[in-house]
C-alpha cells in the first residue's frame, strides 16, 4: 500500500482544489469551525461526571457494535469466492434503508422534540435541526471534495488522488463513510436516552454487516489476497467508535448543542446516502432489487426505533 505522493505535490493539489471549489472550501470551514466549537465547549462536559462516563461507556459500546459488524461482515468474505453485482445491491440498498430511516426517527425526530423543550417554538426548534443537517452536509461535502478516495462508480477523487495507491483510496471512501455512522451512535446516547440510542446503534450495526461485506468484496477486485481485503475491511470499522466520541464530544455541553448535534449525524448521513451509496446501486442495472433492498433496510429501523424505542 505504498504512495508516491509527496507532501509538497499533496499540499499543492490540495491549494488547487481550494482556488477550484472556493464555496465548498467556505463551507467546510464553516462546518469545522462548528464541529470545534462545539468539542471545545462541550468536551468537559462530554467525559466528566457519572452520568458522562455512563454516556461515554454506552456510546463506546455502540460504536464497538459497529466495528464489530463491519469486522464480521468482512470476515464472511473469506468463504465467498463471489457475489453478485445484483446482490451486493441490493444488500447495499438495504444498509442505505436503515440509514434514512435512522436519520429521520433516531435523530431528526428526536432532535426536533429535543428543541422544542429548549426552544418552547416549532419554528426555533426546525431551524436548529435544519442548521444542523446544512453543517452535516456541508462537513461531508467538504471532506468528499479534499479528501483523496476511490468509488467503484466514479474512480478516483480528491487532490492528487491519481497518484496515490488503489487500497488506500478505497480506505479513505470507507473512512468517510463510518464517520457520520460513528457520530451518529455518540450523538444518539449523548441525551442519555437509552430509547433512542440503542435502536440507532443497533440499526447501524446490522447495515455494518453487508457494508464490511461488500467492501471486503470490492478490495479483493482490485488485486488484494481474501485475508488481506478481509483485515482491510474490517479495519475500516474502528472509525465508528472514534466517530462515537466525536460525537459525544460534540452534543453533551450547550443546551442546544444536542438537537444540532443530532441534525449534524443526520445531515452527514442523508449526504452518504444521496451521494454514494444509491448512486452506487443503481449503476449496473439493478434498480429495482436495491430499491426493494432500501424499501426492506426502511422497514426494518422503523420496526426496531418503535420496538425498542
Amino acid at each position: 500500500m505504498h504512495s508516491t505522493t509527496h507532501p509538497q505535490t499533496f499540499r499543492a493539489a490540495w491549494l488547487a482544489q481550494v482556488q477550484a471549489y472556493p464555496w465548498v472550501s467556505a463551507g467546510l470551514a464553516v462546518a469545522l469551525a462548528a464541529v470545534l466549537w462545539l468539542l471545545v465547549g462541550s468536551g468537559i462536559n462530554a467525559f466528566d461526571g457519572e452520568q458522562a462516563h455512563e454516556r461515554l461507556r454506552y456510546g463506546l459500546y455502540g460504536g464497538s457494535a459497529g466495528f464489530l459488524a463491519t469486522a464480521f461482515g468482512a470476515l464472511l468474505a473469506l468463504g465467498l469466492r463471489n457475489i453478485s453485482a445484483r446482490t451486493q445491491d441490493t444488500m447495499l440498498g438495504f444498509a442505505a434503508g436503515m440509514m434514512l430511516a435512522a436519520s429521520a426517527f433516531s435523530l431528526i425526530l428526536p432532535g426536533i422534540d429535543a428543541a422544542k423543550g429548549i426552544t418552547g417554538n416549532n419554528y426555533f426548534a426546525a431551524g436548529t435541526v435544519v442548521l444542523g443537517l446544512a453543517l452535516g452536509a456541508l462537513l461531508m461535502l467538504g471532506l468528499d471534495r479534499f479528501t483523496p478516495h476511490e468509488h467503484d462508480s466514479t474512480g478516483p477523487c480528491g487532490p492528487d488522488s491519481e497518484r496515490i495507491n488503489r487500497v488506500w483510496l478505497f480506505v479513505f471512501a470507507i473512512t468517510l463513510h463510518n464517520l457520520p455512522e460513528g457520530m451518529a451512535i455518540g450523538v444518539g446516547f449523548a441525551g442519555g436516552d437509552l430509547g433512542v440510542g440503542i435502536p440507532l446503534a443497533s440499526a447501524i450495526s446490522i447495515q455494518d454487516i453487508p457494508e464490511g461485506l461488500a467492501v471486503a468484496m470490492a478490495l479483493r477486485t482490485i488485486g488484494l489476497s481474501a485475508w488481506r481485503a478481509s483485515l482491510i475491511a474490517g479495519a475500516t470499522g474502528l472509525m465508528e467508535p472514534l466517530g462515537a466520541l466525536v460525537g459525544l464530544g460534540i452534543s453533551s455541553g450547550y443546551a442546544l448543542a444536542y438537537p444540532v448535534s443530532l441534525g449534524l449525524a443526520a445531515g452527514a448521513m442523508l449526504f452518504v446516502v444521496s451521494h454514494e451509496i444509491i448512486p452506487e446501486t443503481h449503476r449496473n442495472g439493478h434498480q429495482t432489487p436495491a430499491t426493494l433492498g432500501l424499501m426492506g433496510g426502511f422497514a426494518v429501523m422503523m420496526f426496531l426505533d418503535t420496538a425498542l424505542g
